[in-house]
């Protein structure tokens, strides 16, 4: 087999098209969201108590999502495909295991 390395065309593939879509180390949906939830509760109810418990919930759950994200950036893509696909993979070890 011939050697053809140095004739094959290079293409770059940037970061920003590769990386997961990030903001504040948690996935971009999720904490806005999160953030859209905790100002509605705020607003909503609008008590200095209410204001201190939406900010200490979006914090807390900020702090799970960048955990989630610091293990799999892609996790809730995965999860969401896992739920849609559910119907069709049934979850026994084997497909000849009898129920």
């Amino acid at each position: 087999m011939a050697d053809v390395g140095p004739n094959l065309q290079r293409n770059r593939i940037h970061r920003a098209l590769s990386r997961p879509n990030l903001l504040m180390g948690a996935d971009r949906e999720l904490v806005l969201v999160t953030g859209l939830a905790a100002v509605i509760l705020i607003f909503v109810v609008l008590t200095l108590y209410s204001a201190l418990f939406g900010i200490t919930v979006w914090i807390v759950v900020v702090a799970a999502l960048r955990m989630m994200a610091r293990s799999d950036p892609m996790m809730r893509r995965v999860y969401i495909r896992h739920i849609s696909y559910r119907p069709h993979y049934r979850p026994t070890s084997t497909p000849w295991r009898r129920y």
